[in-house]
């Protein structure tokens, strides 16, 4: 991490005594935003810091001793081993780490999404409603894809959403959800989804070369429609052109619950010889990632970067390593807002894009009760980024 210290300027009194609890699944990320939080409030001078109201501002770590222990049948019991009275609380939560077992009639068993939430539930259940505020920093929202009913089936992610509010959560802070309209099911409570934009662009200035951001030379692609906003968003504020594809689907048959793409289909100017940034919220198999870029490539494109907000990979790596080879694409983007495998961060085509400082500013902020409006319009930093970029 870098040592540069990098000071907000908050002369707020904090909401309560800043404490963080990254569930086992989010420890590497949630450790480095300590780091963070340690070496700014260290180098902050505030003539309040002295007060009642500032006691435990400064400390070695603001995360609490917590723990999921399981018995062999596979329950389980959250854990609180530090006191949580009167703290700002805030809990990290990664639903997408499957690296993570634990013992089933002495069997190891991986933890899936489910595993992950019951586990965030149980520690929301210990704390007791003895925090003064309790904050969920879930990156991939749970159940987020299960948010809308095409037939008699199960609403998750708003069941979810609200399960949490009940049991005393304040607010839900995400990135990237899939449709951020899921947020009706809880209009009463504060609910942020937040877009990484300027992390891929930083992520991508700081590893390619040679990138002319223009019109002529760049394009910012969606690779279906539903993502629409997030290509519009980058297109505007690099001022370059932006196309999309959308899914032709077969709606006479049902594959793995779902239509069979038939073909994905091109609206958008001429991409002869320009870079492309592939803008997704999530890589799942990356099949349809691959087919987009391959339709790109077929029309002559030039580069090819793809971004997404979470790299799943769930189909593996070996059709992206296919891709880099055969020229298809040039290099992934995605974020450690989610679990990366080994194998993933040691791939030559593959940029990581660290958020924690990111998550740093917002929980910084918010325990002073600031806004964080600012944090949340990337604009003038992705301009500054660029500028950068130009001159060398």
């Amino acid at each position: 991490m870098s040592k540069r210290v990098d000071v907000l300027q908050l002369e707020t009194i904090p909401a309560g005594s800043l404490a963080i609890i990254p569930l086992e699944g989010c420890k590497n990320l949630g450790e480095k935003v300590d780091e963070y939080l340690v070496e700014w409030r260290t180098a902050r001078e505030n003539e309040h810091k002295d007060s009642l109201a500032f006691t435990g501002y400064q400390r070695d770590t603001y995360i609490l001793k917590a723990k999921v222990p399981r018995f062999g049948t596979g329950e389980a019991k959250g854990v609180i081993q530090e006191s949580v009275r009167g703290t700002d609380l805030y809990l990290l939560v990664d639903v997408c780490n499957h690296s993570l077992t634990y013992p089933l009639f002495g069997k190891d068993n991986h933890m899936s999404p489910d595993d992950h939430y019951q586990d965030l539930k149980r520690i929301i259940a210990a704390v007791g409603g003895k925090a003064r505020r309790i904050t969920v920093f879930m990156p991939f929202l749970y159940e987020s894809r299960q948010d809308k009913r095409t037939a008699r089936e199960s609403l998750d992610c708003a069941v979810a959403l609200q399960e949490m509010i009940k049991m005393g959560v304040d607010n839900i802070i995400t990135f990237d959800a899939h449709d951020p309209r899921v947020q009706n099911a809880i209009p009463l409570h504060g609910f942020e989804t937040i877009q990484p934009a300027y992390q891929f662009i930083k992520g991508l200035l700081a590893n390619v070369s040679g990138l002319k951001i223009d019109k002529e030379h760049l394009m910012a692609i969606s690779p279906d429609e539903g993502g629409m906003s997030r290509a519009i968003y980058i297109a505007d504020v690099l001022k370059v052109d932006m196309g999309m594809f959308y899914k032709r689907r077969d709606y006479t048959k049902v594959v793995d619950g779902r239509n069979p793409i038939i073909a994905h289909e091109f609206l958008g100017s001429n991409v002869e010889g320009k870079d492309m940034i592939i803008i997704d919220d999530m890589i799942s198999s990356g099949e349809s990632a691959i087919e987009v870029a391959t339709e790109l490539k077929e029309r002559k494109a030039g580069r090819i970067f793809v971004c997404s907000t979470f790299g799943l990979f769930t189909g593996g790596l070996e059709r992206f390593d296919k891709a880099f080879e055969n020229g298809i694409i040039d290099r992934v983007l995605t974020t450690n807002l989610i679990y990366q495998s080994p194998e993933l961060l040691k791939r030559e085509w593959y940029i990581n894009c660290d958020m924690s400082k990111y998550i740093a500013y917002l929980i910084d902020t918010l325990n002073h009760d600031a806004s964080i409006s600012g944090l949340l319009d990337p604009n003038d930093r992705i301009r500054n980024a660029v500028e950068r970029y130009e001159r060398g």
